[in-house]
């Protein structure tokens, strides 16, 4: 595994099964999406759908493609838990507050929702804008994901 991974998000995420090592759940994963997103927030509510179709989309041409990481900016536990019920991708659990703070940080992040998309092997960030890629795609993956560099 590259280091990278673990340094950003730490030893383990949170998976719809409970939770796994990061390196297990990101292991040959072409692009890395770390999504900024919150219950409270009504421009995130109306783009989780349109992500989760997305995603859900890419993950069924080739799992390898794509692996989407949900970082809260819910206020509690509650509604982080009822909020990501409804996401078929991964988390970072809502008590790592401190990790949660510095990736807002690392990524500058202004505003939600906000959508990035790193560079599965190194970490870099190949699209800081990632929300509208995906938004203006209406649904192409082909144009999305090129745009990425990545074939579908």
């Amino acid at each position: 595994m590259v280091a990278w991974q673990t340094e950003l998000f730490g030893e383990s995420l949170k998976t719809k099964a409970g939770t796994a090592s990061t390196e297990e759940a990101l292991v040959g994963k072409k692009l890395v999406g770390v999504y900024f997103s919150a219950h409270w927030c009504p421009p995130c509510r109306g783009f989780t759908p349109i992500l989760a179709e997305f995603y859900n989309d890419v993950k069924k041409r080739d799992a390898s493609n794509l692996e989407i990481i949900f970082i809260t900016s819910d206020r509690d536990e509650a509604s982080f838990n009822d909020y990501y019920s409804s996401m078929p991708w991964l988390a970072l659990e809502h008590s790592n507050q401190s990790l949660i703070k510095a990736l807002k940080e690392k990524f500058g992040v202004r505003g939600i929702p906000t959508f990035v998309i790193l560079n599965g092997e190194t970490g870099e960030i190949i699209d800081a804008s990632a929300r509208n890629t995906v938004t203006e795609s209406n649904g192409d993956l082909d144009d999305a994901l090129s745009q990425w560099g990545v074939s579908a």
